[in-house]
């Protein structure tokens, strides 16, 4: 009787030692993790939301018919509402609006290598005060380290996708007709980098908006690096 008690005190004794190690690996899970393992794990989220927000972007209507929707400058709306009257420019905003986020759209599709290329390139010398600061300070780190490299390559992409869409000949068109008003400003018909730049901001915000969804449900940690390095910003 008394080695069958000590036999299933032995077992519970094995059986707590157990459940104890298993807490404590729960509880330290995300700890001691290397800067190069964080931002390996910071790097991997970035690349999640490009290659989302590239796709969702990149689709039917992405940029035209969603809340990223590229709206002209204010100086180049003076240009759209001289032309109501004027033949063939009556609808010349809508129309141009249609364009230019149609070729944003089409770049978009062609942005997740530019830009996973860009985040590949990244240090993260302070990759933990990253992790442990705002909610979109990795998406705020890229686009201060690698916008300018990005706008670099990715505005070549916007001209062509310009171009296919008949955009920057349609604008050319409408401004030249514009400048020909008596007494008007004379305006620069070129277009691409305000598309470009917006372009960028609404990519970088679908990022900003993974990037919080990373941070804040466990769900969309997709990967054990995901769940390993975001725990530890749960955990502090």
């Amino acid at each position: 009787m008394k080695k069958i008690l000590f036999l299933i005190f032995t077992i519970n004794l094995a059986a707590c030692t157990e459940l104890q190690n298993l807490a404590g690996a729960v509880l330290t899970e995300g700890q001691g993790l290397t800067t190069t393992q964080i931002g390996q794990g910071l790097k991997e989220a970035l690349t999640i939301g490009i290659g989302n927000g590239a796709a969702r972007l990149g689709s039917t209507d992405g940029y035209y018919k969603s809340a990223y929707k590229i709206l002209l400058p204010e100086e180049a709306r003076q240009v759209t509402s001289k032309l109501q009257n004027v033949p063939l420019f009556g609808n010349v905003e809508e129309k141009i609006l249609e364009k230019i986020n149609h070729a944003a759209e089409d770049a978009a599709t062609k942005a997740k290598p530019i830009f996973v290329s860009a985040i590949r390139e990244m240090t993260f010398q302070d990759a933990t005060s990253i992790l442990m600061g705002e909610k979109n300070a990795a998406t705020q780190y890229l686009n201060k380290a690698t916008r300018a490299k990005l706008y670099a390559e990715f505005q070549p992409v916007i001209v062509n996708s310009l171009n296919k869409f008949g955009a920057i000949d349609y604008w050319a068109d409408a401004v030249n007709t514009y400048n020909k008003i008596p007494f008007v400003k004379k305006m620069n018909p070129k277009l691409d980098d305000w598309v470009a730049q917006q372009a960028l901001n609404g990519l970088f915000s679908m990022v900003e908006k993974k990037e919080l969804d990373i941070r804040k449900n466990v769900t969309s940690r997709t990967s054990d690096l995901l769940r390993k390095v975001f725990a530890k910003q749960d955990n502090g």
